[in-house]
């Protein structure tokens, strides 16, 4: 630019202008914004809605990082053996190994978290009966689908910690 020093002066915002149009045209499609707007998928464990949607995002992402953050240490699974007539339960360890069997096995899986049927709570203790749809994608040819419902007591020490899952009873008929 050549001219005199009010010529360039009064040339500045408008290169500035340049600048700022040309970079706001510059929007990758491919990568959006970041969306900050709170929603309903909102992984907040310290509210009990939130813990579920936790369980969900930890099943549709398949992340035994975030599901085992969620449960206890002293978490206790219960589910029904038919065939023998029989109550199995297992701890922690088992569920952590189990279901990062269950993740590693599958391409997809998809939770659907119904209906509460059930309630019981308190300040630091809840037990929720909640009905779910789970399908299980191990391939193309090979897909399972359980509808039942979930029996959970969560647990947390003060109100301000997170809930932590302390029980699960499967109450599915499969």
């Amino acid at each position: 630019m050549t001219g005199s020093p009010s010529t360039l002066i009064r040339s500045v915002p408008t290169l500035t202008s340049l600048i700022l149009v040309s970079l706001a045209a510059c929007v990758n499609p491919f990568a959006p914004g970041l969306d900050t707007t709170p929603g309903e998928s909102a992984c907040d464990p310290t509210t009990i809605e939130g813990v579920f949607q936790c369980f969900r995002a930890a099943y549709s992402f398949r992340d035994t990082t975030l599901y085992g953050s969620l449960l206890d240490p002293q978490f206790i699974f219960v589910y029904r053996n038919y065939d023998v007539g029989i109550d199995v339960t297992w701890g922690r360890d088992d569920e952590m190994r189990t279901t990062y069997g269950l993740f590693q096995n599958t391409q997809k899986i998809d939770l659907v978290w119904n209906n509460i049927v059930n309630t019981s709570l308190d300040s630091n203790r809840v037990t929720i009966v909640r009905g779910f749809n789970l399908t299980v994608i191990f391939n193309p040819s090979n897909i399972e689908r359980v509808d039942g419902y979930a029996n959970l007591t969560f647990e947390r020490t003060r109100i301000s910690d997170p809930w932590r899952i302390v029980r699960w009873r499967d109450e599915s008929n499969y």
